[in-house]
């Protein structure tokens, strides 16, 4: 299901009520690294097996020898304009960290922040119903939340996982010689800026919204795989972000194929054409000396690679003989683009891409 038509259509768009949309709203990866620098140390709580250092995807506290909790958060302004399928975005996003520590989600919490002096309150319950059926796929239930009257649509979710503490996958445990999969095609961010100037085409329009309410159950699974060593979501620094984040944390190099990457059908043109978003140049500015590019790729091109994603799909790193399994494995869960795209060496931490 792609869109839920609303009994009230709304008089406007609702994209037209927030500044940014999706994981592109974002902050840069340099100012969020700059707000943390002061924050305590979690060292002295023992279980806290993961926080901040890292940036990953969510925290992990073990209970107990056989049981940790995952714990995330995750929300953002519309960036489509049907409250049915921005609920259902939302909450694939928010959802998807659990997946890519490893984990099956438990519960979730609603965030909503809505300016109900200009939002009809039938758009809103819209928005929660998307959000709804997202959770209900997941098969968990949306137990509660909290709401605030705010100048911009919010809307998502605090999650709440489990998983054996074996399984829990984080995004700086990455071996030289790994294989590096993506799940999903990148070029959401495109999509959206395209979206927003109504130059987007409706098969494109149904190709993106398929991708971003494709939850990534396949994280679990994954998690419980010993050949599976990292994963991360790439969402809003894109892949180059959070391809960095895996680089980083590992002290490795991971070496991407520009070739081998999947993109969204009209992604590449869009991009060509100028459809790009304000995340994309703030990624970039962000990265600072730890990626090397081609000599002479065009700008467009780089703006694939710093493209923000919303709900986009798992980053990989596994045993390089494992890779072909993962793959048919991954496939075979109904991402149909995953693809292998490259891998992680010994060498100074950052990415080259071929």
């Amino acid at each position: 299901m792609l869109d839920k038509p609303t009994d009230t259509p709304a008089p406007f768009r609702l994209t037209s009520l927030a500044h940014g949309g999706g994981c592109g709203c974002k902050l840069a990866p340099s100012v969020l690294r700059e707000l943390l620098a002061e924050q305590p140390a979690a060292g002295a709580f023992t279980q806290l097996l993961v926080g901040t250092e890292t940036g990953d995807d969510a925290a992990v506290w073990q209970l107990d020898d056989e049981t940790c909790l995952i714990a995330t958060t995750d929300f953002f302004m519309p960036m489509v304009d049907d409250p049915f399928t921005f609920g259902r975005i939302a909450a694939t996003n928010a959802i998807s960290d659990v997946y890519a520590m490893g984990g099956k989600p438990l519960l979730a919490l609603a965030i909503l922040g809505m300016p109900l002096g200009k939002l009809d309150p039938a758009l809103v319950r819209e928005i929660l119903k998307g959000g709804a059926s997202i959770a209900t796929e997941a098969g968990i239930p949306i137990a509660g939340g909290h709401s605030i009257d705010s100048p911009e649509p919010i809307y998502g979710l605090a999650v709440i996982g489990t998983a054996h503490p074996s399984h829990i996958r984080r995004n700086s445990t990455a071996k030289a010689g790994d294989a590096l999969i993506l799940t999903k095609p990148l070029g959401v961010g495109i999509y959206s800026a395209a979206f927003k100037k109504e130059a987007l085409s409706p098969a494109a329009y149904a190709e993106m919204v398929g991708a971003m309410t494709q939850l990534n159950k396949v994280g679990t699974a994954l998690g419980r795989d010993s050949d599976v060593h990292a994963v991360t979501d790439v969402t809003g620094f894109g892949i180059l972000g959070h391809g960095l984040e895996v680089a980083r944390g590992a002290g490795l190099r991971l070496e991407i194929e520009a070739a081998a990457l999947p993109f969204l059908d009209e992604a590449p043109a869009l991009a060509q054409a100028g459809f790009v978003t304000g995340a994309s140049h703030r990624n970039w500015a962000s990265y600072g000396e730890g990626v090397t590019l081609p000599a002479g790729l065009p700008e467009s091109q780089r703006h694939l690679l710093t493209d923000p994603q919303t709900a986009g799909g798992l980053l990989v790193a596994c045993a390089p003989d494992a890779a072909p399994r993962l793959l048919a494995q991954i496939r075979a869960e109904g991402f149909s683009r995953a693809a292998i795209i490259g891998q992680a060496s010994a060498g100074e931490p950052g990415i080259t891409v071929r």
